[in-house]
This record gives C-alpha cells, sequence and structure tokens, in this order.
C-alpha cells in the first residue's frame, strides 16, 4: 500500500466517527453476504470478475436494478442508457482472458463535466443540451485502455462553478445535500449504485462530497491525472479525483493512472515511533467545525501513542492573507474560462 493511503487510512481510524455516518456503516455487507453483487466494493467486485466468479454483465444487471429502485429518490445520474451498458458489457466478457486490462469490467461513473465521446456531457448548462463531445478526456481514455466500464454521466453544479446544484439527494438524508460540485459521483458510490466514480475539484468539489456522503475521496495531487477533457474553471487549481468505499478501491486507479509517492514504499514507512508530525493552525482556523478539530486532536493522541513526536505550529502573521490570495486567482481564472459562454448565453448563466 502507498505511502500516502497508509496516511490516510490512520487518519480515517482515527477521525471515521466524525464524517462517516452510523446509518453508512450498518449498511455495510459482509463478505460472506454475496446476495446481491452491488454490496460488493471495486476490490471485491473486480476480484470475482477476474476470478470467473462474476460476470461483467451479471454485475452491470445489479447495479442497474439498485439505480431503477433508488434513482427517484437519489437523482445521482445526469445521463444512464441501461441498454448501452449492457452492450458494452457483453463486450467485455467476451474479451479474452490474455487481453484483458487490469480493471476489466468495473463499472466507473464520470461526473458531467468530463468528456465522454459515446455519452452527453452537458455540464448541467442548457448552453451544453445535447452536447457530445468528439473524443473522450484523457482520463477516461485511460479507464476504457485499462478495461473499465464506463457506466454512465452523474450531476453536477452548473460547469462545476456555483453552488446552487442539481436536484441529487443525500442518500443518508434526503433533506440534506451530497454536497457540490461532484454531487452525483459522491451520492451514487454512497447509495451502492456504483462502485467507484470519478469528481473534480477546483475549491473543495471532491472532498465536500465526500464527507457528506460518508464515502472515501481522493484529491492527487495539482496536474498528477491529465485535465484535458474536462471543462476547466480555474486551470491553476482544478484537479481531477474520485471516490470509492474502501482505501483499496482508491488505490485501483492510482496504479492505472500510475500515481507514486515521492519515496518508494521500502524506505517511506516503516512505523511512526520517533517520527514527527505537526499540526497547523491557520488564521482559519476558528471556521472549522467541532468534528474537524475533534478529529485533528484524536489523530495527534493516536499518532503520540504510538510513539511519533507531535507539535502545534503556526505561520507568520502574512500569511493570514492567503485565503484572500486564494480567491483572488480562483475568480479571476474562472472569469477567463466562462467568459465564452458568458458572450454568447449570459442570460441562461447560473439559472440552474
Amino acid at each position: 500500500m502507498p505511502h500516502i493511503f497508509r496516511v490516510l487510512a490512520v487518519f480515517l481510524v482515527v477521525a471515521g466517527a466524525v464524517f462517516w455516518p452510523r446509518s453508512y456503516n450498518e449498511a455495510i455487507p459482509s463478505l460472506s453476504d454475496r446476495v446481491e453483487p452491488w454490496k460488493l466494493t471495486a476490490s471485491e467486485a473486480l476480484g470475482m470478475i477476474q476470478a470467473d466468479e462474476m460476470s461483467v454483465r451479471e454485475y452491470a444487471e445489479s447495479l442497474l436494478e439498485r439505480i431503477k429502485a433508488h434513482d427517484e429518490d437519489i437523482k445521482a445520474w445526469a445521463y444512464l442508457d441501461d441498454k448501452r451498458v449492457l452492450q458494452e458489457a457483453r463486450r467485455l466478457d467476451e474479451i479474452p482472458k490474455k487481453n484483458r486490462g487490469p480493471l476489466h469490467g468495473l463499472p466507473i461513473a464520470v461526473k458531467e463535466v468530463i468528456y465522454t465521446k459515446d455519452m452527453p456531457t452537458q455540464f448541467n448548462s442548457p448552453l451544453y443540451e445535447g452536447h457530445f463531445p468528439e473524443t473522450d478526456a484523457a482520463s477516461v481514455r485511460i479507464l476504457r485502455h485499462a478495461g473499465a466500464l464506463i457506466f454512465g454521466k452523474t450531476t453536477t453544479t452548473e460547469f462545476a462553478a456555483i453552488h446552487v446544484g442539481p436536484k441529487t439527494r443525500n442518500p443518508h438524508d434526503f433533506l440534506r445535500t451530497p454536497g457540490g460540485s461532484s454531487s452525483g459521483s459522491g451520492a451514487a458510490v454512497a447509495d451502492f449504485q456504483v462502485p467507484i466514480a470519478l469528481g473534480t475539484q477546483t475549491g473543495g468539489s471532491l472532498i465536500r462530497p465526500a464527507s457528506f456522503n460518508g464515502i472515501y475521496g481522493f484529491k492527487p495531487t495539482w496536474n498528477s491525472v491529465s485535465p484535458e477533457g474536462q471543462k476547466i474553471y480555474a486551470l491553476m487549481y482544478d484537479t481531477l479525483g474520485w471516490y470509492g468505499r474502501g482505501v483499496d478501491d482508491l488505490i485501483l486507479l492510482t496504479d492505472v493512472f500510475d500515481l507514486q509517492d515521492d519515496k518508494d514504499e521500502e524506505h517511506a514507512f516503516k512505523g511512526i515511533e520517533g517520527a514527527h508530525f505537526a499540526i497547523c493552525k491557520t488564521s482559519v482556523w476558528s471556521m472549522a467545525g467541532p468534528g474537524t478539530q475533534d478529529a485533528l486532536a484524536r489523530a495527534a493522541d493516536h499518532l503520540r501513542s504510538h510513539g511519533a513526536e507531535v507539535e502545534e505550529i503556526g505561520l507568520p502573521e502574512e500569511f493570514d492573507n492567503a485565503p484572500e490570495w486564494y480567491r483572488i486567482g480562483f475568480h479571476t481564472e474562472g472569469r477567463t474560462s466562462f467568459l465564452p459562454e458568458y458572450r454568447v448565453g449570459k442570460d441562461q448563466m447560473g439559472k440552474s
């Protein structure tokens, strides 16, 4: 397991109770309960497909039944064609084993700001109604080459840019938001409608739905996965990432996208006794909720209990303006990115 995910796992063990609702924990099926394939994690399902214990079509059919039963309540999908999904599943089942990729048959949902040549990409905007890109995004091309089943397109706030979003609901409480802008991807994974989904983030659009829906989300280092073929809000910030229901599921895609730690696994993590950690409470620390503050305090205590040294550090007052610097860059790039749409259809923007 790469070093970054070991650290992530430690934090989730400590902080999981804060953002992982009890009802979600109760919904997690045991491995021995295989009545319905939709209950499987991505890693479990992939293992069964590779072992010929389940066909791609069988898995796809189970997920489609799950979606059919829940879509009216959750509304996670911007585009989903059952016939196309099953046709693609049959095609994947017919591929000889020796020619199969590492993600063979694994269903993956794609946020509707990421290009797909065989499905509409409409950005939740009337300006792009019925828009079919002529090519896949780089990320989608890589996943298809690895054998993934691109399942459908998930809902997003308009252009992944504004707070007024789609009608998607949080699977744990229909009166609450699933978060945005990757609303549908977070909700679909949390509701067991798909095991993995792609999202994007400019200022919180990956980590927010992960937290709100009680699932695992991963935002890689900026530009470590090509953003080619996705609608850009702010090139300096936009990052492609993904959701799963376990750390092992996240690793499946880090391997395919060839993400690497700065240090090799053998030397990067050999225990934390004597290691030095710092908690940096910035000028916006007071804005953190009690759950976040408590989670970090518990994480620090957990590290200390295993022999690590943890200290709190501060930043010089010059850094107090960092949030404002961020907003200036964020909005300046946004104005530039959406200028073409504004010129031809400003009256149709921001109305969703």
